[in-house]
């Protein structure tokens, strides 16, 4: 334990290190006698869920802040987008032709991160969902500029370890959905969206659902690949029915490249203001 948390109480990681040499009686072995904190069956009782939401969403808080970060530049995008050498093993023609914004997306967490390199390396840090496609390149391009990166995992049913290029002291996985999409946008200076499925519609919609309503900061959410989102969303007709309003169409822009979405970063009203963005306080 480092002075800054010292305290006089006994540290509770030597009880539990007492425990694991506790004698082997009857009593000393029941699952009533485990300290609370040290017990998984405990701890992963339904009754437990608002303990575990709590320390899921204090958990990387706490990391992210002994790292000092203090800002990040988000991407969401599928994870089924393959790298350009590797197009062939898409499953469909249109996933091959999108592979190109793997590229896009490796190149621009490259600009972001040498940038926030040379800042201190705090500032607008890549942010991913931990997985492949586009999100290996979001990480993959943060790493070719030195820098660090962080990645956001969650629990599937089917298997999916992080990528190898996230900086493992930032690589967190969750359990709640609703928790890991607080972190994406806690620290949030931009939004970027690429082509993608359902994981990334719902964290597209989030992000513009709680900008729309004043529930976070606006920022900038920028969507790569123009033809690839009208064709998916008509966003028009959403605001010719009046279920949105004109202006909400304003609540994003288009680009196809890395330059572009650097240019409207930095031409954002209120750029160069460092501010923290924390959903729903």
């Amino acid at each position: 334990m480092d002075d800054k948390h010292r305290h006089p109480l006994r540290d509770s990681r030597l009880d539990r290190t007492t425990a694991e040499h506790r004698q082997a009686t009857p009593q000393a072995l029941s699952p009533t006698y485990r300290l609370a904190f040290d017990d998984p069956d405990f701890l992963t009782r339904p009754e437990l869920r608002p303990v575990r939401l709590q320390l899921e969403l204090l958990k990387p808080e706490l990391a992210m802040d002994e790292a000092g970060i203090v800002s990040t530049i988000v991407l969401f995008g599928g994870a089924r987008i393959p790298e350009p050498s590797r197009r062939d093993t898409a499953r469909t023609e249109t996933l091959a032709e999108l592979s190109r914004y793997y590229d896009q997306a490796r190149r621009f967490a490259r600009m972001v991160t040498e940038r926030s390199v040379a800042s201190g390396g705090g500032a607008d840090v890549i942010v991913t969902g931990g997985g492949p496609g586009v999100m290996e390149a979001g990480n993959r391009g943060a790493e070719d500029a030195g820098g660090r990166s962080i990645g956001l995992g969650i629990v599937l049913p089917h298997e999916q370890s992080p990528n190898p290029y996230i900086t493992p002291e930032l690589s967190f996985n969750f359990h709640y959905f609703a928790i890991r999409k607080m972190h994406f946008l806690m620290r949030a200076r931009a939004i970027c969206v690429f082509p993608g499925g359902f994981g990334t519609m719902d964290e597209l919609f989030e992000s513009l659902t709680l900008i729309q309503t004043g529930r976070m900061e606006r920022v900038p959410v920028l969507l790569f690949g123009r033809p690839f989102w009208e064709r998916i969303v008509n966003w028009e007709a959403l605001a010719d029915a009046g279920t949105i309003s004109p202006e909400d169409l304003e609540l994003f822009r288009y680009v196809e490249t890395a330059e572009e979405a650097l240019e409207a970063i930095d031409t954002w009203e209120g750029a160069g203001q460092r501010r923290v963005v924390i959903p729903g306080r």
